[in-house]
């Protein structure tokens, strides 16, 4: 699978290995039992995060991994998004470092 990201207007492709998917499950479990009690999401602290604040905030950790090249984990966290919102074709992410405006997106209009 390929999840296509956009920072300041400059798209690139993520290649997630279908059976990445797969594999991480207990990882990406581990993630959102970690966001069960709360989580601060840039200045606000959130109680009961949702799957897409949850995306959300794997999308801020994606964007961090692009920014030291550590493919690893922001291959990790695109699959974590594939795997909680699926439909997802785009990730549109702030590089204002609020991640509330990070937007996750099943219809990607700049094909």
């Amino acid at each position: 699978m390929d999840l296509k990201v956009v920072i300041e207007g400059t798209p690139q492709m993520i290649k997630v290995p279908d059976n990445l998917l797969i594999e991480a499950t207990d990882y990406f479990e581990m993630m959102d039992k970690s966001m069960e009690n709360g989580y601060q999401m840039s200045q606000y602290w959130v109680e009961k995060p949702d799957t897409f604040q949850r995306c959300q905030i794997a999308a801020d950790k994606l964007l961090t991994a692009l920014h030291t090249h550590n493919e690893n984990t922001y291959t990790l966290m695109a699959a974590y998004i594939l795997a909680r919102l699926p439909d997802t074709k785009i990730v549109a992410l702030s590089p204002d470092g609020d991640m509330n405006e990070h937007n996750i997106d099943d219809i990607d209009l700049e094909m």
